[in-house]
């Protein structure tokens, strides 16, 4: 239906599911409807000029922590070297070893976390007209998602955060899920 409308229309103007227009004693529906939009008209002018000629897209950024966490270890020289201590260990020594990785895993993971939330925000940010930052969900085990972002944009420029979404899609234990318009 809202498919149907902006490409008969142009612009949509949505409105939450439940949205109830309260009615006034003796008005008919028809009337009721007309004078609220007459007395929100300048919000929702505004609201429309906003929209105009732009479109929502949905941008869901993932990875596999396995993979990345692989990376760090080949990576990272402190994780490097924890991991290459334990093969020489006596096994009690390598249990207490383990656990020291795992915890600095645990925490470079976080970083990279955060870091790659950071970059690709600003990658994203940069083909956008407005971008808001949802919750995240929580998914199969062998993928998390990092971002989930809902991105106002003009529909000819789709293309360009296209190209910047899948260059993200190409990086080792990355995933992108690129939807829209809405």
């Amino acid at each position: 239906v809202i498919d149907t409308a902006w490409e008969r229309f142009g612009t949509v103007l949505p409105l939450g599911f439940d949205t109830i227009i309260k009615g006034e004693e003796g008005i008919a529906p028809d009337e009721n409807m007309k004078k609220w939009l007459k007395d929100d008209y300048e919000n929702l002018r505004q609201k429309l000029a906003k929209l105009k000629d732009r479109a929502e897209f949905g941008v869901q950024v993932f990875w596999d922590p396995k993979i990345i966490s692989e990376g760090l270890i080949e990576t990272n020289p402190e994780i490097k070297k924890l991991s290459e201590e334990i093969k020489s260990k006596s096994k009690g020594l390598a249990y207490m070893y383990k656990q020291k990785l795992e915890n600095l895993l645990k925490k470079e993971m976080e970083k990279e976390a955060d870091r790659c939330f950071k970059d690709f925000y600003e990658q994203i940010k940069r083909c956008v007209e407005e971008i808001k930052v949802e919750k995240t969900k929580k998914l199969e085990e062998d993928k998390q998602m990092l971002l989930n972002l809902s991105c106002l944009l003009f529909k000819e420029k789709s293309k360009i955060l296209g190209e910047e979404l899948e260059k993200i899609n190409n990086m080792k234990g990355f995933f992108v899920r690129f939807t829209g318009p809405w």
